[in-house]
């Protein structure tokens, strides 16, 4: 089934439809990235935590030391930052091998020793980034003793170069180290609640289907047994008493004529649309064309009939707003209002766009306008205060319940 929009154009029902990851801009928590440009913007993340290695590269620079220890320093200090990098950007979701991980975390403190020894204190920051990666990578029950020993080695460490140890890397180096737990229990957390969501997702995916095969039951299963009952009965009476026979054959058809009046009812009422659903539906539409959308959860209680003329009518204004209006932000609210006629629901949907100036209606909004009137309900649209188009649809609130 299709309907149409202002310029007359079919279009299949309903705004909603597979997300465009591709307009989800925001790297996600936990997972992997899933292109390059994620992949990129979760290193920037991790690389700008580099710059406190800025002591060690003006050591390198000032030529304080030998040729040969300078290029030794430089590959040393490379090969910490890459496997320090490594490692954090396993906990992004891309994991590296369990062997290899270790490697690493093993490999950090030898070289954060031995720097550090070799070239000065200026290079006992590296024991910060050592914390951090304990942190990133051991299991939960030997990180915290792992941090505050490589906080320790990094004291012990400097009173032996005989210089200031710099006690204030103390604190970057616990608290590094302790913030990635909470990184991580974060991560683990936002896992669990997408595992979660999807399981929700599932069960109501199963309770609509244990309520249609009930419902279907309730429905079906009563007129199918007399149907078969009373087609066993003509048939024992079709080579004696004709009449009768007639008789069950015209209550089969009156029993099979309700049941399909039964089914057809239900099928509606499957198919309605529902005012809440299709808030949601617009979030996500909008979202994926790239509109900023500010969408209510839920409306007012209203009757059958008239949620579902305001849940058509914003479904055909969503769909115009995405289509034709080029806009940036998108506002919908669903409020209740006390006029002189009474109570009424009111739908309103604006947004920043070129939308027109609503003088003339498409089939689309002259046929939300019918359904409309239909449940006592009107429909005005028009340029909005600020530019762009506004939609709004009144329905009198009636009693919740009650028949148009």
């Amino acid at each position: 089934m299709t309907t149409q929009t202002t310029d007359g154009q079919d279009r299949p029902q309903g705004p909603q439809g597979p997300r465009d990851r591709s307009q989800d801009r925001s790297p996600r928590i936990g997972q992997p990235p899933e292109n390059r440009r994620e992949f990129l913007v979760k290193l920037v993340w991790v690389g700008m935590w580099l710059a406190f290695l800025g002591d060690p590269l003006a050591d390198l620079l000032k030529g304080a030391h030998s040729t040969t220890g300078t290029v030794l320093g430089a590959i040393g200090l490379t090969v910490f930052v890459l496997a320090y990098v490594g490692l954090v950007l396993r906990q992004t979701g891309r994991r590296m091998g369990r062997r290899l991980a270790y490697g690493c975390t093993a490999l950090l403190p030898v070289f954060a020793v031995a720097l550090s020894v070799s070239m000065g204190h200026d290079w006992l920051v590296l024991f910060v980034y050592v914390s951090v990666a304990f942190g990133a990578v051991l299991p939960l029950n030997r990180v915290r003793p792992a941090i505050i020993a490589s906080t320790a080695a990094m004291v012990l460490v400097g009173l032996t170069l005989g210089t200031s140890p710099q006690y204030w890397l103390v604190i970057p180096s616990l608290l590094g180290g302790f913030s990635m737990i909470g990184v991580r229990e974060l991560v683990r957390t936002a896992q669990e609640l997408r595992q979660a969501r999807a399981q929700v997702a599932h069960l109501a995916a199963n309770e609509e289907r244990l309520r249609l095969a009930r419902d279907l039951h309730d429905l079906l299963g009563h007129s199918l047994s007399l149907i078969t009952l009373k087609s066993e009965l003509a048939g024992r009476m079709l080579p004696d008493r004709p009449d009768q026979a007639a008789d069950q054959v015209a209550d089969i058809e009156k029993v099979s004529r309700q049941a399909l009046v039964d089914v057809r009812e239900a099928v509606t009422g499957y198919r309605r649309p529902r005012l809440a659903a299709e808030l949601a539906g617009a979030k996500a539409a909008l979202t994926a064309a790239g509109i900023a959308a500010d969408v209510p959860t839920e409306g007012p209680r209203l009757s059958e009939p008239r949620e579902t003329a305001l849940a058509w009518t914003l479904r055909e204004a969503v769909t115009n707003v995405i289509r034709h209006s080029a806009a940036r932000r998108c506002a919908i609210h669903v409020t209740r209002r006390e006029t002189l006629d009474g109570p009424v629901v009111e739908l309103t949907v604006e947004d920043d766009g070129s939308g027109g100036s609503g003088a003339a209606h498409g089939n689309g909004l002259s046929g939300l306008t019918e359904r409309l009137a239909a449940v006592g309900g009107t429909l005005e649209t028009g340029a909005a205060r600020g530019g762009g188009y506004l939609l709004v649809a009144r329905v009198p609130v009636g009693s919740v319940g009650s028949a148009a």
